[in-house]
């Protein structure tokens, strides 16, 4: 299987506006930039892995043709947060002439979030003064990052995390070009891992199809050291029974043996308790409310294994205290 010697996230990147999944809405508002022959300047807003820079990608392609190239180019903020970047490289390409009988040019600036205010404030100035030559397309995980100036001079698309349906009509078109044969209980596994994100789940399955050519359910767990949604209803269920010793040794099997990491575990224990229907409302808000501490405390730095150790003694004091009440 050669496929697996090229990275599938390039390979099967869309190269067209038809080609992008799950985005009907923002695709045919795009298509009509296209069709109009014009453009304002874009702000996509949304999670990673939904599709802001594929669409930018193929907006470009679409208005260029073969030598979208030459007019197109793509900045990370994150790698320069500073002023500069914008004084220098994004100033320098923005005030050129577009080529090739072009009207404009687009700089497409991912993760524009990670910008300073001070640079952001000299972006809302360059956007300003070379609106004639270029259009500015900036994405960010956070919209509420981005100064006021910059939102109110940009038409805003909010991408939403791919459906169900967008990610198992990938998956299997992958599967399909690549000879892979994937059960349906493997699917879903990747669509459990993902959240959405379809380049989690292209790796995932990537990393599947190294190892074989035939995809389980077990595989995608393993590979993406993910726990199985049964197995952390079962841990929820241990803590809710005011068992420590059994959820501590449980707990102990998932991030010592298994491997997986307290910031992926409390998402899972997060994700078990908004979809549980039968622990009372007000259990439930305690609950959560421990998850978001400990993820915080864990995030300033704190000892993972005490404060996870420490979650599930809050977690089963809560359960007592409305047993008891």
């Amino acid at each position: 299987m050669d496929g697996t010697n090229t990275i599938w996230i390039e390979k099967y990147r869309p190269k067209t506006l038809d080609d992008i999944v799950g985005q009907k809405e923002i695709v045919e508002r795009l298509k009509n930039y296209v069709a109009s022959k014009s453009l304002p300047h874009l702000l996509f807003t949304g999670s990673a892995g939904i599709g802001k820079t594929t669409s930018a990608v193929a907006l470009a392609r679409e208005f260029f043709g073969d030598d979208w190239q030459v007019n197109f180019r793509e900045l990370n903020a994150s790698d320069e947060r500073g002023i500069d970047v914008v004084r220098n490289q994004i100033k320098q390409f923005a005030r050129t002439a577009p080529m090739g009988g072009a009207t404009f040019k687009i700089l497409f600036l991912d993760e524009a979030d990670a910008l300073t205010n001070d640079a952001q404030s000299a972006l809302r100035r360059t956007m300003e003064n070379y609106a004639h030559t270029c259009r500015f397309i900036l994405s960010c995980n956070y919209s509420s990052k981005i100064i006021d100036p910059i939102q109110s001079r940009c038409a805003i698309y909010r991408f939403r995390p791919l459906g169900r349906d967008a990610v198992t009509e990938e998956i299997k078109r992958i599967c399909d070009n690549e000879g892979l044969k994937i059960t349906e209980e493997a699917v879903s596994a990747i669509i459990y891992v993902a959240q959405g994100d379809m380049r989690k789940a292209i790796n995932a399955l990537q990393g599947a199809a190294i190892i074989r050519n035939e995809i389980s359910e077990d595989m995608i767990y393993e590979i993406t050291s993910t726990a199985r949604p049964d197995e952390i209803v079962d841990l929820l269920q241990i803590i809710l029974d005011g068992d420590f010793e059994a959820s501590e040794h449980r707990l102990n099997e998932l991030t010592i043996k298994r491997g997986i990491a307290p910031n992926e575990l409390i998402n899972q224990l997060y994700r078990a308790l908004i979809n549980d229907r039968t622990t009372d409302r007000a259990l439930k808000v305690d609950l959560i409310k421990n998850l978001g501490d400990t993820d915080f405390r864990i995030s300033e730095g704190a000892n993972q294994n005490i404060q996870m150790e420490a979650l599930i003694a809050r977690c089963i004091q809560s359960a007592d205290k409305y047993k008891n009440s």
